[in-house]
């Protein structure tokens, strides 16, 4: 049973059928899936390990000792943005830059994670 926190700190359960219908895979698979995911990633926090998840057309998160963050693909920004409002963005503020990832970087050399996972 997978819960996430509203603003009003309510828990919600995860629709599992919304995923899967947005993934077009079955409901049984996508449970599989996210219950798989969930249980590494307990187990790799349970066990002090560092773990890194890459997001397809999204980026990556990093989870290292009690340190997490996320850095981002450029076009993934870019099409939230759009190009004109990133650059103004990105030259406003350039330390922006530092939660940007290139796709053509390696994650291994990202990471100290002994664990990567990429998701589909």
């Amino acid at each position: 049973f997978l819960c996430f926190f509203s603003e009003n700190k309510e828990l919600e359960p995860l629709k599992y059928s919304k995923v899967a219908a947005a993934a077009s895979v079955s409901w049984k698979k996508t449970e599989s899936c996210i219950q798989g995911t969930m249980s590494l990633l307990s187990y790799c926090l349970r066990k002090g390990e560092n773990i890194t998840f890459v997001l397809r057309d999204i980026g990556v998160l990093f989870i290292e000792g009690k340190t997490i963050q996320m850095k981002f693909y450029y076009d993934f920004l870019q099409m939230l943005l759009g190009k004109e409002n990133l650059e103004q963005v990105i030259f406003k503020v350039p330390r922006l830059l530092d939660v940007v990832v290139s796709r053509m970087v390696p994650v291994a050399s990202l990471s100290s994670s002994g664990r990567v996972v990429i998701f589909p």
